[in-house]
């Protein structure tokens, strides 16, 4: 009988360890789901300059939107919310197809090497951009959970872990752009 308050202690301690660990855990794993996603953003942003100069040579009317695109490209950069992020980045998104569009209205524009391989490579990023985001939202839908559910939000409060934010887009921004290989 009198282990039993020892037996009790040590298992309260074995899971505060283990939650504190798994806690550990989720909040690494959004982390790395963010870097990931910031690779193929910056993937993105070095080929957007390259973007627009090759659209440049071809076009002149088209300006107001290279200017939006090397705005927003800025913007990207200055941002660490992934909430607003995804607003600008979904901004950038539907410009970029915009401009990918172009090689409908330019003929010398399709014929450009240059831009048949800056577009590929946008389609490329853009993929891995879609899977990049759905992992990092799971990772922090994960995290959160965990850190609102009971017991784990004993562990969560003493040790202050924090919700993460979700990547998302505003609802005028859901609608998905159509980014296609250049022919």
């Amino acid at each position: 009988m009198e282990w039993l308050p020892l037996i009790f202690l040590l298992a309260v301690l074995a899971w505060a360890v283990w939650s504190y660990n798994r806690l550990v855990m989720r909040r690494n794993r959004v982390a790395t789901a963010w870097s990931d996603i910031d690779v193929q953003l910056t993937r993105r942003h070095d080929l957007v300059p390259n973007l627009v100069r090759v659209v440049e040579r071809y076009t002149d009317h088209e300006r107001v939107t290279l200017e939006k695109v090397t705005r927003l490209r800025g913007e990207a950069l200055q941002s660490d919310s992934p909430e607003r992020l995804g607003v600008i980045e979904d901004e950038l998104e539907q410009l970029l197809s915009r401009l990918l569009v172009l090689k409908e209205d330019y003929p010398d524009l399709r014929a450009s090497e240059n831009f048949h391989q800056l577009s590929e490579q946008l389609v490329e990023v853009e993929q891995h951009l879609v899977f990049a985001r759905r992992y990092y939202n799971g990772a922090v839908r994960d995290l959160n959970t965990t850190i609102e559910q009971v017991p784990d939000l004993i562990i969560a409060r003493l040790f202050r872990f924090r919700p993460a934010e979700f990547y998302a887009a505003e609802a005028a921004q859901r609608v998905v752009p159509k980014l296609e290989q250049s022919t």
